[in-house]
């Protein structure tokens, strides 16, 4: 009797999961995270590291479904703008601003910590930029996966915040070969300088990204305008003026109600993936062109290296006039799938905000909106929120983080993306050439079978995922099978699955049919 209960108590919660989408997980609430970041280890799709204002860090080794804190501190002092990155190695990156505790400038350098067991310690770090006085800010990483190469850039200011006309800021570059024992000693690589009021004047948000063949690409604002430069020698050498890459109208620095600060600041990333659209440059940002109650997010890209974008396209899919905004976009370098983040107003008409993704899984022809969070939250412009969103994928494990406050407690969040979204649109890909039976059985416990007819000879994958969205079992890869019904059977202990929920998804010729099962 007690076994058949749990069964059933059992068969009753995968039931649930099997219907949930986007389930969300709670990082942390101590200590007043915000302004998030967050990166996955591309060898190992279970490690994800996360951090928050100020010295907030977090790890996961289960993909995101849990988190621990971990403390973190270094001599320099640790003062916002939380960066991860992780190397070819499996080291990830810990970035931030510093805040010397005897003696030094408040945020006089840019500080990089590093972790060889995946988040859970922490090295005393290393530093670059250190100018005197001069205040370094809002930096950004990559590392070339071929050489190991680490790329940092970043806005120095000569004196912060202030408009005095002789004082510039400017876009910084410096990077390191040796998994950041030593730092190259920053360069200016900007032509056009901005001032120092830390708004739309100013040189702010440079991000960098490799190309395949190396390529170091940088975005950034400046002066109502995007901007980008280019080396292809891994920073000894840049372009000779500055590529205007689109106008962003009314600037970076814009109101958002209840925000206490908001910017439009870009992001830049290129396809490595082998597949159509490898080598193109993809840019992402947001700005108030339709009106400052209407603030959008948008994209162009880039297939001749930078020097040629196309017009800006609107990300979000709403048909409203609200708000869009704190955008973040990756690339997921196995599928080469563009995934977003931002928080979206759509849904009400005052200041209560969802978390929206989009994803663009044709090279940004068309994006596919959908809502993560589970429920909406009103910001409060008396609580700091931080400057930006971020979201890392690989291998269609997609797992953005944003910040949540409810009364006056702030919280960070991550997502469990449902394969669903992962491997194609909510709905299978309507075709005639092919069909899917229904497995059987389902639910099982030891083996089941899945049977597909073919109606000519195709290209065939068959792939199952979990509930995280990883892939655990490619039972048919690229291979060509003649016309027919076709029987693949499955052995859950040959396949190492755990009880849970998975999802198997053929794809023949390019088109997807899916369906969830279930293991006792």
């Amino acid at each position: 009797m007690f076994k058949r209960a749990f069964t059933l108590a059992l068969f009753c919660l995968y039931a649930n999961l099997l219907l949930a989408q986007h389930t969300n997980v709670l990082i942390s609430a101590d200590y007043d995270p915000n302004e998030p970041t967050i990166c996955i280890n591309p060898k190992n799709t279970n490690e994800l590291v996360a951090g928050a204002n100020l010295n907030n860090v977090y790890y996961s080794h289960d993909s995101g479904v849990s988190w621990t804190q971990t403390p973190v501190s270094c001599p320099w002092g640790i003062w916002g703008d939380p960066v991860m990155g992780v190397d070819t190695t499996g080291a990830f990156y810990f970035l931030h601003l510093s805040n010397p505790p005897n003696g030094g400038s408040w945020i006089d350098r840019i500080v990089i910590q590093k972790s060889t067991d995946a988040g859970v310690t922490w090295s005393d770090g290393t530093y670059t930029g250190l100018n005197g006085n001069k205040a370094q800010d809002k930096h950004w990483i990559a590392v070339d996966p071929v050489t190991n190469t680490i790329y940092v850039t970043w806005t120095q200011f000569d004196h912060y915040g202030t408009s005095n006309p002789s004082d510039s800021s400017n876009i910084l570059f410096s990077k390191s070969t040796n998994g950041g024992l030593t730092w190259t000693t920053a360069k200016r690589i900007n032509k056009i300088a901005g001032d120092c009021e830390d708004s739309d004047l100013t040189a702010e948000g440079a991000v960098p990204c490799i190309g395949p063949n190396g390529e170091v690409y940088v975005l950034w604002s400046n002066r109502n305008e995007l901007w980008f430069d280019r080396s292809t020698d891994g920073g000894e050498t840049w372009l000779e003026e500055d590529v205007l890459m689109g106008a962003q109208p009314t600037g970076w620095d814009y109101l958002v109600p209840g925000i206490n600060r908001s910017n439009g600041l870009p992001i830049v990333v290129c396809d490595r993936s082998d597949g159509p659209n490898k080598g193109t440059l993809y840019a992402n940002w947001s700005d108030q062109r339709n009106g400052d109650s209407n603030t959008d997010i948008w994209f162009s890209k880039s297939t001749d290296g930078g020097l040629n974008w196309t017009p800006a396209t609107r990300v979000n899919d709403d048909n409203t006039t609200r708000q869009q905004f704190f955008t973040w976009m990756t690339l997921d370098q196995a599928t080469g799938y563009l995934w977003f983040v931002f928080y979206d107003r759509r849904n009400y008409s005052d200041n209560q905000t969802d978390v929206y993704m989009a994803v663009s899984k044709d090279g940004g022809s068309t994006f596919k909106n959908f809502k993560v969070s589970e429920s909406p939250f009103t910001p409060n412009e008396n609580v700091f929120f931080g400057d930006y969103t971020n979201v890392t994928a690989h291998n269609n494990v997609v797992r953005p983080i944003w910040t949540k406050l409810v009364g006056t407690e702030l919280s960070v969040w991550t997502a469990l993306i449902d394969p669903d979204i992962l491997v194609e649109t909510l709905e299978n890909t309507p075709n005639s050439f092919f069909s899917m039976d229904p497995a059987y059985p389902n639910p099982f416990v030891e083996t089941t079978a899945i049977a597909f007819k073919l109606h000519s000879m195709a290209l065939v994958t068959l792939q199952l995922f979990d509930l995280r969205g990883q892939m655990v079992a490619a039972l048919r890869e690229n291979e060509w099978l003649d016309y027919g019904k076709h029987i693949e059977s499955m052995d859950a202990k040959s396949l190492g699955l755990a009880p849970g929920v998975y999802v198997a998804v053929l794809t023949v010729d390019g088109k997807i049919l899916k369906q969830k099962m279930l293991k006792f």
